[in-house]
């Protein structure tokens, strides 16, 4: 590739419009997969062994052991060129004009509803797994069967009670996956020609820009620090003992 030189101005476009998409795709599919897959654990630990328990987990875990980029083959040979279901390349479609723009929302929509599909498909059984083993474990617990026995309903212990604790592990990947989504997911973006911060990324270690990769980096860096305070933030919400007093010693 032959190196290429960009004003300031220049790689802050490209990398604010790149990282619209990625988190249009990337991140939807993050609060997607971690918010179904949390609810999903919290159903399987009801009934540990029984019901769904026996087959939701081993069949999730099963497609996500599965190399992504195979997943979204797949997806776009099957459900994009065999049944015309949905778009299988760029983020909108190029070649019409739109009248409204709710009619280019909805295109948009169509367009990422693959890409975002393909990417919670293949990360639900690990938030499922993380919620369901740490409900397990909460369950057990005194102050669980403390709130049975003094009449408290099924429905209130579990969703009130348990799942809120068990609810930190997941929230510890999540703080640490929404840092690095900003990256883009890579993969994806190649697969379905989406023009994100990974597919951005690529191209300008192709063609030796130097400057557009500090960019990126950078965009990069800030998120994962972000996320960081984020996550801290959020602990204080969900966590109570997060929350003591300082002079309570």
């Amino acid at each position: 590739g032959v190196s290429v030189v960009r004003f300031p101005e220049q790689v802050s476009t490209l990398v604010w419009d790149a990282l619209g998409w990625t988190l249009l795709i990337a991140g939807t599919a993050l609060v997607l997969s971690f918010i179904i897959g949390t609810f999903l654990g919290v159903l399987c630990a009801r009934r540990p062994g029984e019901g769904i328990d026996r087959w939701l987990p081993p069949t999730l875990i099963f497609i996500g052991g599965f190399p992504y980029f195979w997943l979204a083959m797949v997806s776009v040979s099957f459900l994009g060129y065999s049944l015309d279901w949905f778009p299988v390349r760029h983020a909108e479609s190029v070649e019409r004009y739109f009248d409204t723009t709710w009619e280019l929302v909805l295109n948009r929509a169509w367009h990422a509803a693959l890409p975002i599909g393909t990417i919670v498909v293949a990360s639900l059984g690990g938030w499922l797994l993380t919620m369901r083993n740490a409900m397990i474990g909460e369950l057990g617990t005194s102050y669980v069967q403390m709130a049975f026995s003094k009449g408290l309903s099924e429905k209130r212990v579990i969703f009130s009670y348990a799942a809120r604790n068990a609810l930190l592990p997941s929230i510890t990947n999540l703080g640490m996956a929404l840092g690095y989504v900003v990256a883009g997911a890579l993969l994806t973006e190649i697969v379905f020609s989406y023009p994100g911060q990974g597919l951005l990324m690529l191209e300008a270690i192709r063609n030796q820009d130097y400057p557009l990769l500090q960019g990126c980096f950078a965009t990069v860096t800030f998120a994962v620090l972000g996320s960081n305070l984020l996550l801290d933030l959020l602990y204080v919400f969900v966590d109570p003992r997060t929350r003591r007093d300082g002079d309570d010693s």
